[in-house]
């Protein structure tokens, strides 16, 4: 996943962007100011997942696992460094 995609990725979490937004098109610098926006959502978590509260570490497991998915169904293979 780019840091892009976990950006998005991680807006849809807090809920800073509707889930189907892609953020197709959009300016380096709008990618910025959502990204400056993620890391102060992340803030008060110490941007651990652990520390998320259970609505919001239900949402990034749900999201997480669904990106998976798609980039698995995509053809995508995780390196052998983050095999079990």
């Amino acid at each position: 996943m780019t840091d892009i995609a976990r950006i998005i990725r991680d807006a849809w979490i807090f809920g800073l962007l509707d889930e189907g937004e892609t953020c197709a098109g959009w300016s380096l610098r709008r990618i910025q100011a959502l990204y400056d926006k993620v890391f102060q959502a992340w803030e008060p978590y110490g941007h651990l997942v652990s520390s998320l509260p259970a609505e919001l570490r239900q949402r990034h497991d749900r999201i997480s696992a669904e990106a998976l998915q798609r980039a698995q169904a995509a053809g995508w293979t995780p390196p052998m460094e983050t095999d079990d």
